[in-house]
C-alpha cells in the first residue's frame, strides 16, 4: 500500500468516524429525554460523560471493524471496510441503547433519565462505562 493510499484511507475513515460519532450521539440523545446540545451549553457534565462514552465506544467499534480481518492474506477493499464499519456501528449503537434501557429498568431506586438530565455526574460516568464496556466486548467478537 502506498503512502497516498494510506492517507486517503485515513481521510475516509476519519470522516466516517466523525460522522458516526455525531450520529451515535444523536441516536443516544433520542433515548435520554434531554437535549444534549442544550445540556452541554449549560455545563451538564453527566451529558458530557454520556457523549464521551458514546464517542469512545464508537471509536472502539470502528477500530475493530477496520482492523478485522487481521490476517494479511485477506485483502479488503475500502468499500467493504466502510460497509463493515457501518454494520458494526449499527449493532453497537443498538446494544448501547438496549444496555441503557435495561440498566435504567433494573435500577428502581432512581431514574437515569432524570439523573442525567439533572446533571448527576455519577450517572453520566456510569452510562459512559456501560457504552465503553459494551463496545469493548463487541470489538472482541469483531477482531
Amino acid at each position: 500500500m502506498t503512502i497516498v493510499t494510506e492517507i486517503i484511507d485515513v481521510l475516509i475513515y476519519s470522516c466516517l468516524g466523525i460522522t458516526l460519532m455525531l450520529l451515535g450521539n444523536f441516536l443516544i440523545d433520542l433515548i435520554i429525554p434531554c437535549s444534549f446540545p442544550e445540556e452541554i451549553k449549560k455545563g451538564n457534565k453527566a451529558v458530557g460523560f454520556v457523549s464521551a462514552g458514546t464517542n469512545i465506544g464508537v471509536g472502539i467499534l470502528l477500530r475493530a471493524a477496520i482492523a478485522s480481518p487481521a490476517a494479511d492474506a485477506v485483502r479488503e477493499t475500502i468499500f467493504s471496510g466502510v460497509l463493515s464499519s457501518l454494520l458494526y456501528f449499527v449493532l453497537g449503537i443498538a446494544f448501547f441503547m438496549l444496555g441503557y434501557v435495561v440498566i435504567n429498568l433494573f435500577h428502581r431506586q432512581y431514574s437515569l433519565n432524570d439523573e442525567i438530565g439533572n446533571g448527576n455526574t455519577a450517572a453520566g460516568i456510569m452510562v459512559a462505562g456501560i457504552f465503553i464496556g459494551l463496545a469493548t466486548a463487541i470489538s472482541g467478537v469483531i477482531v
